[in-house]
Order: C-alpha cells, then sequence, then structure tokens
C-alpha cells in the first residue's frame, strides 16, 4: 500500500477516466510499479474515498470474493463477506454474494453449514452512540504474547477502536483503544468494563471528563464480570475463529515438532512479535467487515454510528498515555507497568534492531501474505518466516 503513495496522482486520474481497479492495476503493472494488484489499488481507493456508484457485474464480483477468500479463510459467510466487500468497495447485495460463496468454493461452503450460531439471550438496551462503549480483552493467544483488546459501541455495535500487544497493558490500551475512540467518536457516558487492572487508566480518565458526557447523571463506568460484558462478547467468536485459531494451530504444530523452546526469552520475542503482526492483519479486517455487514433486525454498525457521540470533546482534553500515567501514580500513589514484554527484547542498540528488521523484510516483504496462507490453512509459509525472523534475531544481538 506504501508503494502506491507515490503514485497518488495518477491513481485518481486513472480512477476518473471510470477505469476498473483490475484496469488501474494492469496499468500500473505495465509501467514496472510493483506490489499493486487489484485489491491494492482497491484498499487504496477506499482510503482516499475514491468511490462510484454503478452496478458490479458477475465476473467482477466473483473476482473480488475468490480475492477477499484468499485473504479471510473460509469462516466468512454471505453477512461476513458482503461486509467485508463493502468495506473495500464493492457494494452488493447478500444473496449474490452467497450464491457466489456457495458455487466457488464447495468444502469451505460445508464447513459453514456445519457451524453452530452464536446467540446472545441475554436482554440488553442502549438507547443512542455514545450511551455505553464496551472495552475487554481476548488472551486465546496469550501464551504466545498475543493480547487483542477492542472497544465496542453498544448502541450500534461498531467496533471503534482495537489493539494488538504482546501483553496487556494500561498505557497502550488508554492510548490505542480509549483515547483513540474517544477522539473519533466523541465522549461516552458509560464505560463498561470487566475487573481487570488494565482498564484502571481508562477509567481513572472517563472519571476525570465525566462532566463532558451528554448524560451525566450515569456512572461515569461500571464494573461486570466478563460474561456480562454483553457487546464486545459477541465480536470474540468472530476474533477466534478468522484470526487466533489458525494462527494457534500453526504455532502449536511448531510446539508438537518441538521445533520451538518457549523457555528461550529470544524465542519468545520473535514469536510475540511476528504473531502480533499478523494478528492485527486479520483483526484489522474482522474490523472492516463486521463494522460494514448487517445485523438482521439492527442495520449496518457503520450506519448506526454515524455522527458519532453527542458529546463532542477536545483533544487537548485527553493526555497522551505517560502524562494520563504520570498524572495516575501522583493522584493515587499507585505504580504501573510502562512497557510489557514476551519474552526479552534482545536488541542492544536501535541500529542493532533495525539491521534485523531490514534484514527480515528483505525476504518477507509483504508479510500479510503469510496471514492469507495461515487462514487457508497453509501453516508452511508463517512457520517458515518465524524460524526465519529467529535466525535472523540471533545474528544481529
Amino acid at each position: 500500500m506504501a508503494a502506491l503513495e507515490s503514485y497518488a496522482d495518477l491513481i485518481k486520474d486513472l480512477f476518473e477516466t471510470v477505469k476498473t481497479h483490475k484496469e488501474i492495476s494492469t496499468t500500473l503493472q505495465k509501467m514496472g510499479i510493483q506490489r499493486c494488484s487489484e485489491m491494492s489499488v482497491r484498499r487504496f481507493c477506499v482510503q482516499h474515498n475514491l468511490k462510484r456508484k454503478r452496478h458490479v457485474s458477475d465476473t467482477e464480483l466473483e473476482r473480488a470474493v475468490v480475492g477477499s477468500i484468499y485473504e479471510t479463510g473460509p469462516s466468512y459467510g454471505r453477512k461476513f463477506m458482503t461486509g467485508y466487500l463493502s468495506s473495500m468497495g464493492v457494494r452488493a447485495g447478500e444473496c449474490r454474494v452467497g450464491k457466489i460463496l456457495r458455487e466457488i468454493c464447495q468444502p469451505y461452503h460445508e464447513f459453514r453449514r456445519q457451524g453452530a450460531r452464536n446467540l446472545n439471550p441475554i436482554p440488553y438496551n442502549a438507547e443512542y452512540m455514545g450511551h455505553k462503549i464496551h472495552l475487554d480483552q481476548n488472551e486465546k493467544l496469550v501464551m504466545f504474547g498475543v493480547t487483542h483488546v477492542v472497544a465496542v459501541d453498544g448502541y450500534s455495535s461498531k467496533i471503534v477502536a482495537n489493539a494488538t500487544m504482546p501483553v496487556k497493558n494500561n498505557l497502550v490500551i488508554y492510548e490505542e483503544v480509549y483515547r483513540s475512540a474517544v477522539v473519533n467518536h466523541g465522549m461516552w457516558d458509560q464505560v463498561r468494563v470487566d475487573h481487570g487492572k488494565e482498564f484502571y487508566m481508562c477509567l481513572y480518565m472517563q472519571e476525570m471528563l465525566s462532566r463532558h458526557r451528554h448524560n451525566p447523571s450515569r456512572p461515569p463506568y461500571l464494573q461486570t464480570t466478563s460474561k456480562r460484558n454483553l457487546r464486545v462478547e459477541r465480536i470474540w467468536p468472530e476474533v477466534n475463529n478468522r484470526v487466533n485459531y489458525p494462527l494457534k494451530h500453526a504455532l502449536v504444530h511448531l510446539l508438537d515438532q518441538e521445533v520451538l523452546n518457549m523457555e528461550d526469552n529470544l524465542t519468545k520475542f520473535c514469536i510475540s512479535n511476528l504473531t502480533c503482526q499478523l494478528s492485527q492483519i486479520g483483526l484489522g479486517r474482522v474490523v472492516q467487515s463486521w463494522n460494514a455487514h448487517r445485523i438482521p433486525g439492527r442495520g449496518i454498525p457503520n450506519e448506526l454510528a454515524a455522527g458519532g457521540c453527542p458529546a463532542k470533546i477536545s483533544e487537548e482534553l485527553l493526555p497522551n498515555a505517560s502524562v494520563v500515567a504520570n498524572m495516575y501514580e501522583q493522584d493515587l500513589g499507585s505504580s504501573l507497568t510502562w512497557e510489557s514484554v514476551f519474552g526479552t527484547d534482545p536488541f542492544s542498540s536501535e541500529e542493532d534492531r533495525c539491521r534485523a528488521e531490514q534484514d527480515f523484510a528483505d525476504t518477507y516483504p509483504d508479510i500479510s501474505l503469510l496471514f492469507n496462507h495461515v487462514v487457508n490453512n497453509d501453516y508452511t509459509p508463517f512457520q517458515d518466516a518465524l524460524l526465519h525472523l529467529i535466525n535472523v534475531t540471533q545474528r544481529y544481538v
């Protein structure tokens, strides 16, 4: 994607001449421009808000679905796939997408048919966007140094922020989840979390800013058991099936073969580093799809959340994580873990780190391809890349 930014004006000109994403990709490839696939061009157009309303032919839609299956694996059904395509600028009805999914990959279709649906029978109510925001962590890959945290609006079910980190950390969760959500969407009346200590900084700032809420009569936050965090709990089965479990299968296979030594801190650091990056790619795709898919009886999260929270807040009122951490420690007399690493960072200098990263990038310039293989049950490329990363790291420490 970064390579296409240098040709932004050219791509926009081609788009304005009503060239398709495939035609733009072909034109760029003929000019010798690297990494400009049709899907890359489509992402570029979405990120730069280049949209056109027109009918997508069956051929174009089938090509888009085939490309998306390669990126998402077998678990995306018609609703999630329609959402994913929509987030990439391909607009089509669920029935058309479902028909293509049934026809082009029968084994994947049968896999989805055998799966059980996840239903939540507990009554739930959120009156408007900005009433409740749910924060929760997912630790299905914690043994490999990966933790996800997401924030979900209770009314729209839109995932408004997310982060992936080696070990859950107050500063990262505040900066990348809570602060990001509030800066981009506004101030929620109430934050809902479980009893984990990793949310203390978020709750601290939520209470400090409570007078800026739309309805200040509500408690600024509520801590409940994780199984009653409602809206956000519905997200995790989707993330597990589409991101965590495929990666975990690949890593457990290496453990079973006794290829990895989880007692070695350098090995743990490398596993966490690469798996976090791939997990973030997968989580990003799930977020795109979830926010653009239609929830039966409710609507599309992106549309329900349009306009954000009623109460907006100045970014100046939300200091960065280091400032808030100092405030928290001084006000409450408590100490926070400022940096959390899985294993031990083996690099003695930033120069060594950069050289190792460049060495790895020369061999694996696009790690998203590794994730594409994993979700389609081909674990070898990811496993080979991980072993290569360990070897490269050992050379520079």
